[in-house]
C-alpha cells in the first residue's frame, strides 16, 4: 500500500512542476480565449454554439496527462465563471462535466501507447463519453435551469426549426444536443490530431 502511495504521489509532483504548469497556464489562458470564439450551425438548435476551447486541454492531456486536461479545464471554466457568466455558473459546471468526459479519457487512452491508433482510438472514445455526459446533463441540468428563464416551449422551438422531429426535451436531446456533441467532438479530435505533433516538441521540452 505504502509503495502505491508513493507511486501516486510521485506521478502528481511529476505533473506539477513547474515547467508543467507554466505550460497548463499558457494552455488554460488560449482556451478561455477560444471560449469567446463561438458560432451556430444552421443544422443544430440556436444556442448550441461551436467553440474549440476544449482543444488546450485535449493537447494538454496528450502532453503532460489526464490530471492536466482536468486543471485546464477547470481553471478555463473559473475563469469565465468570474468574468463573463450569464448562466450563474451552471453553462460553466455543464461545459467542464463534457469536456472533462471527452478530454480525460482521450489521454488516458493515448497515454497507454503514444501513438497515432492510440491517440485516434482516444478522441473517438471522448466522443463518446462526451456525448453520453451531454445527454444526461442537458437533460437533468442545463434545459431544466434554462426552462426557468426561457419557457420550455420555446427552447423547444428552437429545436423544431431545424428539425421537425424535436417536439420535447428527450426528442431536443436525442436529435439536437447529440449529434451537436458528436459533431464537436469529431471537430476537436481533428484539429488536435492535426496541430498536435506540431507543437508537442515544444510542450514536452
Amino acid at each position: 500500500m505504502q509503495n502505491v502511495e508513493k507511486t501516486v504521489n510521485l506521478k502528481k509532483n511529476k505533473v506539477f512542476t513547474t515547467n508543467n504548469l507554466v505550460k497548463m497556464s499558457v494552455l488554460t489562458v488560449i482556451a478561455y480565449i477560444l471560449m469567446f470564439v463561438h458560432f451556430p450551425l444552421p443544422i443544430f438548435p440556436g444556442f448550441l454554439k461551436i467553440d474549440v476551447s476544449d482543444v488546450p486541454a485535449l493537447i494538454g492531456g496528450f502532453a503532460l496527462g489526464p490530471v492536466a486536461a482536468i486543471v485546464i479545464t477547470f481553471v478555463k471554466n473559473i475563469l469565465h465563471f468570474l468574468t463573463k457568466t450569464s448562466t450563474g455558473g451552471v453553462g460553466e459546471l455543464s461545459n467542464f462535466i463534457v469536456a472533462t468526459s471527452y478530454v480525460v479519457p482521450a489521454a488516458m487512452i493515448y497515454h497507454l501507447k503514444k501513438d497515432k491508433t492510440h491517440a485516434l482510438v482516444g478522441v473517438l472514445v471522448g466522443t463518446i463519453t462526451m456525448t453520453i455526459a451531454g445527454a444526461l446533463s442537458n437533460t437533468y441540468l442545463i434545459i431544466p435551469f434554462y426552462s426557468k428563464i426561457m419557457p420550455i416551449d420555446a427552447i423547444i422551438r428552437m429545436g423544431t426549426v431545424v428539425n421537425s422531429r424535436i417536439v420535447d426535451v428527450p426528442s431536443l436531446v436525442l436529435y439536437g444536443v447529440t449529434p451537436f456533441n458528436i459533431f464537436k467532438g469529431l471537430l476537436m479530435a481533428f484539429t488536435t490530431l492535426l496541430v498536435y505533433k506540431k507543437i508537442s516538441p515544444i510542450l514536452k521540452k
